[in-house]
C-alpha cells in the first residue's frame, strides 16, 4: 500500500469555509448556504453553520457577517443573535422590525467565478492532472 501525495487530496470543507468568511468585507454579508455552495457543498448550509458555531467568541474572524437567507441572524439559540446583530449594525447593515436586512443590497460574492475556489485558496490547489500522460 503507498501513502497517498497530500496534493492529491481535496482542501477540507472547514478550511475553505473559514478562507471565505476572512474575506467577507465589513457591511457585507454572506448566507450559510452561499458559504456552503462556494465551499464547494452545495446544500451543506448546516454544515456551513457548525464550523461557525465551533468559533463564535474565540477568533477573529467576522462570523457574524454570515446570516440566513431570510437575511436574518439566526444565532439567537446559541445566545449571540444580539451580538451578532449589534456587530451587523455597527458595520452599517440594516435590520427592519421583522429583524431582516436587505440581502440583494448587502449580499456579497467574491470577484471570482462563483464556482472558483476563493482567491487566498488559489496557491493552495493541487496542479491539475489531465491524465496519464501527467503521471
Amino acid at each position: 500500500m503507498t501513502t497517498p501525495d497530500p496534493t492529491d487530496l481535496p482542501l477540507g470543507f472547514r478550511d475553505r469555509v473559514l478562507a471565505l468568511v476572512a474575506r467577507i468585507p465589513p457591511g457585507r454579508v454572506m448566507t450559510y448556504g452561499q458559504l456552503a455552495l462556494l465551499a464547494g457543498q452545495p446544500g451543506a448550509a448546516r454544515q456551513a453553520g457548525f464550523v461557525l458555531n465551533s468559533l463564535m467568541g474565540g477568533t477573529d474572524l467576522p462570523w457574524q457577517r454570515v446570516i440566513n437567507a431570510q437575511g436574518r441572524v439566526s444565532t439567537h439559540k446559541l445566545g449571540f443573535g444580539d451580538v451578532q446583530q449589534k456587530l451587523l449594525e455597527a458595520e452599517g447593515v440594516v435590520f427592519d422590525a421583522s429583524g431582516r436586512c436587505d440581502l440583494k443590497a448587502r449580499q456579497w460574492w467574491p470577484d471570482e467565478d462563483r464556482n472558483a475556489p476563493p482567491e487566498p485558496m488559489l496557491g493552495m490547489l493541487p496542479p491539475r492532472r489531465n491524465g496519464p500522460q501527467d503521471a
